[in-house]
């Protein structure tokens, strides 16, 4: 696996432009970089401009006697530290320039947010010699670094770590399960399961910027593939439906509007303490004596006295102040309750009758799940 921390080609690219005779290259890179910096973003234009200027520069360096003598490998190390040194430099001003990309991402990051809750391997059709959950967890885990780098070529590395992982996956299965290999068939599907598994930051803007920016002649063959089968996957998972999925739409629906529910309550809930916590006194219409507060250290580690401040508090240390948010919160916490108890409850009445309705036929008497399913096929 090629690792993407690996820094000698921008390393001999910077030793090579400290020398004196690399002055009008160097000349050349930082009016590109300042000029460009200062005009407004338009993805599809700076895109263009970029890959103009590099070719613009292959040429100079292909041309220039520090590179006289060198091999094609040498020359290509200069252009990947070229676009390395661009790229980072002009990083805040091309990667999710536009309030849409930003839009974008915060979409698909809470789709997916959604979907891990319930989805299953078997709702994409996975075959079971392909589900190796430690198999997974590596795929997920280079995938996820992939918003830690600004350059193209290191973003880029993460998604082609990331297949190759799940290709040595179906080869074993290949191998040892007997399974027989049905190439993008089996590829994308577990890429899609590995893609809602991790939920890589800003994954829209990640792909956009190594579509943009990456120099052409290297989106080709291997590389070219992966790219192509993520931003398949990515489009797959925002159109994503019960339609998409091996499960009935009524399900898909009521496992959605649970997923939001369930995300939704913590979240007000700490917001709520947050805002209302008696370490608030400013706001605070009682008395001036503080509560003291007992801070626990619960099983995993943290302290219970930061997210419920009133856990450790003794009843004639509370304020009117106090009273009056503690029933705030007491109002909050039982409606989110019943609204999660509400959503549970239909949802498992829905698949309770969807169950007794494929054994019983409208009469009320039994029929054999299997003979139904014949009728359904014919």
């Amino acid at each position: 696996m090629e690792t993407v921390t690996h820094s000698s080609p921008f390393d001999s690219f910077l030793d090579r432009m400290r020398n004196p005779a690399s002055l009008d290259l160097v000349r050349s890179i930082k009016s590109f970089i300042v000029s460009f910096s200062y005009t407004a973003s338009n993805p599809e234009t700076d895109g263009k401009r970029i890959q103009e200027f590099f070719q613009t520069m292959e040429d100079a360096i292909r041309d220039h006697s520090l590179w006289a003598s060198s091999s094609d490998d040498e020359t290509d190390n200069a252009l990947e530290g070229l676009e390395k040194y661009v790229m980072t430099k002009l990083h805040s001003r091309t990667f999710a320039s536009t309030p849409e990309d930003v839009k974008i991402d915060a979409e698909i990051s809470e789709k997916i947010s959604l979907l891990q809750t319930f989805l299953r391997p078997q709702h994409l059709d996975i075959s079971s010699a392909l589900q190796n959950e430690a198999a997974w967890l590596l795929a997920e885990k280079e995938l996820k670094k992939i918003n830690a780098f600004k350059a193209p070529r290191e973003k880029l590395l993460c998604i082609i770590n990331c297949s190759r992982v799940i290709n040595n996956l179906l080869l074993n299965a290949s191998i040892s399960e007997d399974h027989v290999p049905g190439g993008a068939d089996d590829f994308l599907p577990v890429l899609i399961y590995v893609t809602i598994k991790a939920n890589p930051p800003q994954l829209h803007s990640n792909l956009k910027f190594i579509q943009l920016y990456r120099r052409q002649s290297k989106l080709v063959s291997e590389a070219a593939y992966y790219l192509t089968n993520l931003v398949s996957a990515k489009s797959f998972i925002v159109d994503l439906n019960a339609k998409s999925l091996s499960i009935e739409e009524s399900e898909f629906m009521e496992s959605m509007e649970a997923a939001r529910l369930v995300n939704r309550v913590p979240q007000e809930t700490v917001t709520t303490i947050n805002k209302r916590s008696i370490f608030g006194k400013l706001m605070d219409p009682g008395p001036s004596t503080p509560v003291h507060v007992k801070t626990q250290t619960n099983v995993n580690g943290g302290s219970s006295g930061s997210n419920y401040p009133y856990m450790e508090a003794e009843a004639g240390e509370l304020t009117v102040g106090d009273v009056e948010r503690l029933l705030s919160l007491y109002k909050d916490v039982v409606t989110k309750y019943t609204s999660l108890c509400n959503t549970v409850r239909h949802l498992s009445v829905s698949r309770t009758q969807r169950h007794d309705g494929l054994l019983r036929e409208p009469n009320g008497t039994h029929k054999d799940t299997c003979s139904k399913e014949t009728e359904k096929r014919s």
